[in-house]
């Protein structure tokens, strides 16, 4: 077990992955929540991270954090390297737009080829002529392969995955699960996540998040029997 609140030290930090003194707190009809409460973390180099905790435990809340969707109420996120949005996360994807623009859009903010995006998210997504439609005419699936192909067509330095979940038929399945392979060669995780099998066959390390508090283990398997007990 790793010490509370720290990193593995003999781990790099993931290209300035960093957290310093980051709290944050939600307003409530019975005052002010804290989520996280003045975590100072070095996201470790090379290392594909679950993270575990209760319901309203503030997994989510971290990683959006991380992603910089959210701010912090206090301290802040260094983040020198190129991380991803969470996965499947379509809450930055805008309704009025096309599928088409919404990836111009995404490949001006992280610097990429605005035609190789959209080209690889349109074969991608298999959505047809909706990728030219709005997004608010999509279902959800549609909605979720357009967010899905979006994060595959930009490479990223650290994926963020909040529940990852299949989406679409099974040969559409399958291309996802290739091309997340893929992204992985050559980049780290952190993952959330309530299934024990996934968390096992993508990550190599865990940590508990609990009270606003987050201790690392360089075990999978040991954070998991400890996020049982609470």
């Amino acid at each position: 077990m790793i010490d509370e609140d720290a990193a593995p030290a003999e781990a790099a930090p993931l290209q300035n992955l960093r957290f310093h003194n980051v709290s944050k707190h939600y307003a409530t009809k019975e005052g002010p929540r804290c989520v996280l409460d003045n975590l100072s973390i070095d996201f470790p180099r090379g290392r594909n991270i679950a993270i575990l905790g209760r319901n309203g435990a503030g997994k989510s809340t971290l990683m959006r954090l991380i992603a910089g969707v959210e701010a912090p109420s206090s301290g802040n996120v260094e983040r020198l390297t190129r991380v991803s949005w969470p996965i499947g996360f379509s809450g930055g994807v805008h309704a009025k737009l096309s599928g088409f623009e919404n990836c111009r859009f995404i490949a001006r903010i992280y610097n990429a080829d605005p035609r190789e995006v959209t080209e690889f998210v349109d074969e991608f997504s298999d959505l047809g002529e909706y990728f030219h439609m709005p997004v608010q005419t999509y279902s959800s699936g549609m909605r979720a392969k357009l967010a899905f192909g979006m994060s595959m067509a930009i490479q990223f330095d650290c994926y963020l995955i909040d529940e990852l979940t299949a989406v679409g038929d099974e040969r559409f399945r399958k291309k996802c699960h290739e091309a997340f392979s893929t992204r992985l060669a050559a980049a780290d995780i952190i993952m959330v996540s309530h299934q024990p099998g996934t968390m096992k066959d993508y990550c190599d390390m865990a940590a508990v998040l609990k009270d606003g508090h987050i201790r690392f283990f360089d075990s999978v398997d040991e954070a998991i029997a400890i996020y049982k007990e609470l």
